[in-house]
């Protein structure tokens, strides 16, 4: 599904991205762990066409779309999430879905028609709600909803774009513990029917969903293995895990 090769990207003389080899297969959920400052955010960032890289490749389902601009790569079938909550706070749950669904599909909205009231998008909307269990929540601004609840829109955001990767940056940030467990549940249920690539802190998230792990380490990807094998390889638990991992 992605294959990433010798990617590179440099601020002055730092090196975020240094040389990075990356693949996920179809139907994996692939986790890229690391400590604050390893590049994670960055790599996600060139891979949704975001930011450019300096050198390097990015193939997805076969093509190159290293220069690809990030709403070709994503009519393409590429969704981001990002750490950051980005929703319409003064729109509904359920109309921050439906402008996702009409961009996606250039849709167009009608001059003399209520846009809102569409059933063309509002149909599909509330389906895509209800699944991700915020269909009692479709009518409450998203500016009213927890922040557990406005990650799980901002999920609901980029499965409204039909993609066929979805790159989740930090899904988890900023979470209780009730609302981690909502979360991964939610995750959980999303596996194998989409390609997925998580970015996370949370290791109890990781360990529960990923199929693959890639550790990122100053900006150069140290070990790619199962979660097993990674909670066990020696240099990661010093690099990122700790001792007592």
């Amino acid at each position: 599904m992605l294959e990433v090769r010798a990617l590179t990207k440099r601020f002055g003389g730092l090196r975020a991205s240094d040389g990075i080899d990356f693949d996920v297969a179809e139907g994996e959920t692939h986790a890229v762990i690391g400590p604050n400052g390893a590049g994670k955010t960055t790599f996600i960032s060139q891979l949704a066409g975001n930011l450019r890289p300096d050198s390097g490749t990015v193939r997805f389902a076969g093509a190159d779309i290293t220069a690809l601009s990030a709403p070709r790569r994503a009519r393409l079938g590429l969704a981001r999430s990002f750490q950051i909550t980005s929703v319409y706070p003064d729109f509904s749950a359920l109309h921050n879905v439906a402008l996702a669904i009409q961009a996606h599909s250039g849709h167009s909205f009608r001059f003399w028609r209520d846009a809102r009231s569409d059933p063309q998008l509002i149909q599909p909307a509330r389906k895509i709600l209800g699944e991700l269990g915020l269909g009692e929540r479709s009518e409450v601004l998203a500016a009213n909803l927890s922040h557990g609840e406005q990650r799980q829109l901002e999920v609901a955001i980029a499965l409204a774009t039909s993609p066929r990767l979805l790159l989740l940056d930090e899904p988890m940030a900023g979470m209780g513990i009730e609302e981690s467990q909502r979360m991964i549940t939610l995750l959980s249920s999303l596996k194998r029917r989409h390609t997925i690539i998580l970015v996370e802190h949370d290791m109890d998230a990781v360990f529960r969903l990923a199929d693959r792990i890639s550790v990122l380490v100053y900006g150069r990807v140290v070990a790619t293995d199962t979660p097993e094998k990674i909670r066990a390889n020696e240099e990661v638990r010093r690099a990122y895990l700790g001792t007592e991992a």
